[in-house]
């Protein structure tokens, strides 16, 4: 004979916090992931019919930024002086499904950021769930939905947004780019403050290393567009990628290594480890992560 499954008690104030969630999810249009497979992983080097102007003063980031951009179509006089100088300013290379994005809106309210991923599915599910999050927390801020100020789930993650967050997700974007082959034509010399490269694809086989995201030929363009004193950040839960990142980076006259005393104290980090979808299930699954991080120099130091 089976067992039973056992029924677990859920507070009426917190099913009622799980309820409104759902219902705001519904009016939303909040996406499912279920909805969106695909592989976990696509070859850079493939011939994909990717949209990408010809120069970064050539992009219309009001379809992204709706915000703080005035669209192309629209007189300059529209715009706030602050718009017309507003910049992306972190770049999450390979986002997956977000997770980083999502967790780092809300840190840095007044900071645009964007998302660059090459699978179809994945990007479209990312675009669709910041639609959905900005729908939410523009209906949080005015106050049009009552939600209970407490929900958690069994394994303590929240479960709801108790109040509109900052910026309400009109900070972040993404776009459907391959930045091994287009990332001069989407940011300026020195735009970038922040580069992420979370769990890329460790391209196992000797022959495919020429795919890996790290290289000395790329490392060139993320230090044309990385500002100085800017940083990028690199995670893997493979040892050995982790150490090809580091030689090439260690390598490269323009980076300098951030020693881990240092990286304590950076908020980011955290968000860095645990907010991506890989980085979640490495936890589950008890791994290792390999973290480094490199500063960009003003000027070589070799």
């Amino acid at each position: 004979m089976g067992h039973k499954r056992k029924r677990i008690k859920v507070p009426n104030e917190e099913r009622a916090a799980i309820e409104a969630q759902l219902a705001l999810d519904k009016v939303s249009g909040m996406p499912q992931r279920r909805h969106y497979r695909q592989r976990a992983h696509a070859n850079p080097f493939s011939d994909h019919a990717l949209h990408y102007p010809t120069s970064p003063t050539e992009m219309d980031w009001s379809i992204h930024y709706p915000k703080y951009f005035a669209g192309l179509d629209e007189p300059i006089a529209s715009a706030s002086s602050s718009q017309e100088t507003k910049r992306v300013e972190f770049a999450d290379i390979g986002c997956g499904f977000g997770g980083l994005l999502m967790a780092l809106a809300p840190l840095f309210p007044e900071t645009l950021m964007l998302g660059m991923e090459i699978r179809v599915t994945v990007t479209q599910f990312v675009a669709d769930k910041i639609s959905a999050l900005r729908i939410q927390h523009a209906e949080l801020a005015k106050g049009a939905v009552p939600i209970p100020a407490i929900a958690a789930s069994p394994d303590g993650q929240p479960v709801i947004a108790k109040e509109a967050v900052l910026g309400g997700f009109q900070n972040v974007s993404v776009i459907r780019a391959n930045a091994m082959k287009f990332l001069p034509n989407f940011f300026q010399q020195a735009q970038l403050s922040k580069i992420f490269f979370l769990f890329p694809d460790p391209h196992f086989k000797a022959r495919k290393h020429k795919a890996r995201i790290i290289s000395q030929t790329l490392l060139a363009e993320y230090a044309y567009v990385l500002r100085p004193g800017g940083i990028v950040y690199t995670i893997t839960d493979v040892e050995e990628l982790h150490l090809w990142m580091v030689k090439h980076l260690d390598a490269f006259p323009l980076f300098a290594r951030i020693s881990d005393e240092e990286l304590a104290g950076d908020v980011v980090v955290e968000k860095v480890r645990t907010s991506t979808e890989e980085g979640k299930k490495v936890e589950r699954n008890k791994g290792a992560k390999y973290l480094a991080c490199y500063r960009r120099l003003n000027s070589p130091t070799r």
